[in-house]
């Protein structure tokens, strides 16, 4: 954390901030070996009597995924981790308690996720139907970059609200769960170099806004420039911004990707990458408007986690936007190809990195 202005203190803001990081819960004691590194709980799924389908997002994908990699044999559920909730003192690392009073409105949350009929019911059950499993969500966060220092890599099967920012929800993100485990990171792992590699279709206006002036974080951002959110505010703060244009096709994406991942490369040498994986890159989802295979998606994340491996960064994969009914299949086979391409391995020992050799990595946290 920057020292306050003329002294070698902290000012009283991040005092604050360090205190609430420190005696958090949500990074557990030691992950017996047993688990693999990745993370979801039952609460992440979203049921509200059928309102939820008014929003085309598949508010069950999550839970979806995590079946499809058990049906699969790749990993049964005894051996996923499951996160705590983030508590208020948790979010006011990063939001402001303005900001968390405002989603106290039912109104508010309304807005947040696109869904007007929320706005006529009971925040008491609003809380209980779409806050909580969002607060899970940013705790799966917030605790898989942990397990990413300590294992090599992480997937949170959530998280990823990248339209979120402080002090600003939207686009059905409520919380910033990227910003908030990359502060924690910075306390409790005792890394100062994060890259968010964002590969959701949508630019990431909140992390954006969020790291604009920090010089810790290098964003890439990949996405389609003719959607939501049309963020110029927030473009300013991108150290580098691929623009597609709508109906890019699987190959096109693919040869900007690799353009991209060679640049990154060559700017910038983080301890943790933060990748935003989401799927609403596919071809037929309605909003993201590309036209990418699933074959193409499993390509794009291997090419991901191999730009890791091979310079030896510890990452973390949130899965983000998607909205079709397919998404949930289709990151659940990009999960079983990493695993065969050997670039992740949900037994004990992580594929690239050692415990211990990771200069970044502290234990027992």
């Amino acid at each position: 954390m920057a020292a306050a202005s003329g002294s070698g203190a902290p000012s009283a803001v991040e005092a604050l901030r360090l205190r609430r990081i420190l005696c958090s819960r949500l990074y557990l004691d030691d992950v017996p070996s047993s688990k693999a590194p990745v993370v979801y709980s039952p609460a992440y799924d979203i049921s509200f009597n059928g309102i939820e389908k008014q929003h085309p997002f598949d508010s069950a994908k999550w839970g979806r995924v995590r079946s499809f990699l058990e049906d699969a044999g790749l990993l049964q559920s005894d051996r996923i981790v499951e996160p705590l909730e983030a508590s208020e003192d948790d979010l006011l690392v990063v939001h402001s308690e303005s900001y968390l009073n405002s989603l106290k409105s039912s109104e508010k949350v309304a807005r947040i996720v696109e869904v007007p009929a929320v706005a006529l019911l009971p925040n008491l059950l609003v809380q209980q139907k779409l806050i909580y499993p969002f607060r899970k969500q940013v705790g799966g966060s917030v605790l898989s970059a942990k397990l990413a220092l300590e294992r090599g890599w992480a997937i949170n099967i959530g998280g990823g609200f990248h339209h979120c920012s402080a002090e600003e929800g939207g686009g059905f993100c409520a919380y910033a769960d990227i910003s908030l485990c990359i502060h924690f990171a910075f306390i409790r792992l005792n890394i100062s170099r994060v890259m968010i590699i964002d590969l959701d279709a949508h630019q990431g206006n909140g992390h954006e806004k969020d790291f604009g002036s920090d010089g810790r974080v290098y964003i890439l951002d990949m996405y389609n420039s003719g959607i939501y959110p049309f963020d110029h505010v927030a473009k300013k703060y991108i150290d580098q911004k691929v623009e597609l244009d709508s109906g890019t096709k699987t190959e096109d994406y693919l040869e900007n990707l690799d353009k991209a991942l060679k640049v990154a490369k060559g700017r910038f040498k983080p301890q943790l990458i933060v990748y935003n994986a989401g799927t609403d890159i596919l071809d037929g989802d309605p909003l993201g408007r590309l036209k990418v295979s699933p074959e193409g998606v499993a390509i794009r994340d291997e090419k991901v986690f191999g730009f890791a491996k091979d310079q030896n960064i510890p990452l973390l994969m949130l899965t983000s936007g998607g909205y079709t009914k397919s998404s949930a299949r289709v990151i659940a086979d990009s999960i079983i190809n990493l695993s065969k391409k050997n670039l992740i391995d949900t037994g004990e020992k992580s594929p690239w990195i050692v415990a211990g050799s990771y200069p970044g990595l502290v234990s027992g946290m």
